[in-house]
């Protein structure tokens, strides 16, 4: 990967891609190909192949995904696997026609079976159940990834995987009902600040385990990623810490600065007991997280005020 690579990066309006464009430009990357998804839609296969052939990237980010939380899975399970599984197999096939030289395909902690052995290695991956209130997307994630991995095995590309622990920053879906755990927790308190409520609700038992890393760390990582000259086929990408969501939901009302009380909702499905990733092998060639997760939140935060009053505020 050089200065001249030509990069084409796939949902770069998203928190991910976002984040890697601002990197990738900070490091004096110019030759970087981004689309619209009113010009290009990915879940189309002759769209996709056209694009492809007449763009013919060196280079390819795949950060574009359908994404959400519990609810979200849960109202729409039939979309998430239709969407994501099209968009996967579209991109890395027609990448392959056009000669791209490297693919990397990005994934989720979600992969990873309900019960495996914490931390979650590398080597966990199909090994028992998913969890079943994020089956449809993990389903079509692993799909893309095995897809990377059998083309290189087959045709001798160099088409990796990196697999981001739950991810949160600048840029993030803010939506009141389809958000992840963080963005939904800052704008929950956030709001109920404004209204002065004496409590906010989060649900399930606020027992579970998550892991977070901010997403400006998952940029320098794929950077690095992408700089190693044969990386592994899957390669996680956390903090390698974790923390209950109580925990997290106390950190953010400190940071919001609302005065309440937390509840809980033990009617809500909790999700996965723990998602801890093992980035043993991601810190073995050279990377590890920087960001601290108390500062993470409190920079995000301020993002979140300053998109909120800009109206440029993600919310869908």
């Amino acid at each position: 990967m050089n200065l001249s690579s030509k990069i084409y990066i796939a949902g770069h309006n998203g928190m991910v891609g976002g984040a890697v464009v601002r990197h990738l430009l900070s490091l004096g990357y110019k030759n970087i190909i981004t689309r619209e998804r009113s010009e290009l839609d990915l879940t189309n296969q002759a769209e996709t192949r056209s694009f492809f052939a007449d763009s013919k990237p060196d280079i390819v980010i795949m950060a574009a995904a359908k994404v959400g939380g519990i609810h979200a899975n849960n109202t729409y399970p039939a979309t998430f696997l239709y969407e994501n599984l099209a968009v996967a197999t579209n991109t890395i096939d027609s990448a392959f026609r056009a000669g791209t030289e490297r693919f990397l395909f990005l994934g989720s902690s979600c992969i990873y079976p309900k019960l495996a052995p914490q931390p979650l290695r590398e080597t966990s991956l199909l090994t028992s159940e998913l969890e079943p209130t994020n089956e449809p997307y993990a389903i079509a994630k692993i799909a893309g990834l095995k897809l990377c991995e059998y083309y290189r095995k087959q045709y001798d590309v160099l088409f990796h995987s990196l697999m981001p622990t739950n991810l949160y920053g600048r840029g993030d879906n803010y939506h009141p009902e389809n958000s992840h755990l963080l963005p939904a927790l800052i704008r929950r308190f956030h709001e109920a600040k404004l209204a002065n409520k004496e409590s906010v609700t989060i649900w399930g038992t606020g027992t579970p385990r998550r892991e977070l890393m901010n997403v400006d760390d998952l940029a320098e990582a794929i950077v690095h990623v992408l700089n190693l000259d044969n990386p592994p086929d899957l390669i996680n990408a956390g903090t390698g810490i974790d923390h209950s969501i109580m925990e997290i939901a106390e950190i953010v009302k400190r940071t919001v600065g609302f005065t309440g009380e937390i509840g809980t909702d033990p009617t809500k499905p909790d999700g996965t007991p723990r998602k801890l990733l093992d980035v043993s092998l991601l810190r073995s060639q050279g990377w590890s997280s920087r960001i601290p997760f108390e500062k993470g939140i409190a920079d995000t935060y301020e993002s979140y005020l300053l998109e909120r009053n800009s109206g440029e505020m993600r919310s869908i």
